[in-house]
């Protein structure tokens, strides 16, 4: 459906993607021929969190070398105020998304602001580009996004590394970059 509807209006560009799970031994909860069939699959952790970090680096490292994760989700899963996130090697974590070529999100929601806005510059050294997102799960969610760009800016993220300031052109590349590494 996104297809032919991206098809049909030729003033405005249509992208699919989805939020896929990270199952417990760092397989996604979709299988490939779903997956190939999306311009984005964002991998994040929902479930069985409570992990020590060698476990929790090593379920974030699997995601992040399967081929069809474009961006890493909420990285430690926390909640501000109610739940502590789980505890990963950030820099094996963000090397290895450097070396697959994998986003990671600045997950916007005020009760989250996964990324921790003080792994921003490591991420940038290692050019790593980041995606602001809302986490917006309502119409009114998607104001969340104020919250992303204060952290991204505490950060220090420039729009060079910001996925959200590509125009259409430079995401349509970095998309087939993506589809590359399938």
């Amino acid at each position: 459906e996104v297809r032919q509807l991206d098809q049909s209006n030729p003033d405005i560009r249509l992208f699919s993607g989805i939020e896929s799970d990270i199952l417990a031994n760092g397989d996604l909860d979709y299988t490939d021929d779903v997956l190939a069939e999306l311009d984005v699959v964002i991998a994040s952790v929902h479930s069985n969190l409570k992990m020590d970090e060698e476990k929790a680096t090593n379920r974030l490292l699997a995601a992040i070398e399967n081929p069809f994760t474009s961006i890493l989700g909420h990285p430690t899963g926390r909640l501000l105020l109610s739940r502590k996130g789980y505890p990963v090697d950030h820099k094996k974590i963000i090397d290895a998304c450097a070396a697959n070529n994998v986003c990671i999100e600045i997950n916007a929601s005020p009760y989250r602001l996964d990324l921790d806005w003080r792994w921003i510059q490591y991420a940038m050294e290692k050019d790593i580009l980041l995606s602001i997102n809302p986490d917006a799960h309502s119409v009114e969610g998607i104001n969340d996004i104020f919250y992303g760009v204060c952290a991204a800016r505490k950060g220090g993220l420039s729009k060079y590394s910001c996925l959200n300031a590509f125009d259409v052109e430079e995401f349509e590349e970095w998309l087939i970059e993506q589809h590359q590494k399938r």
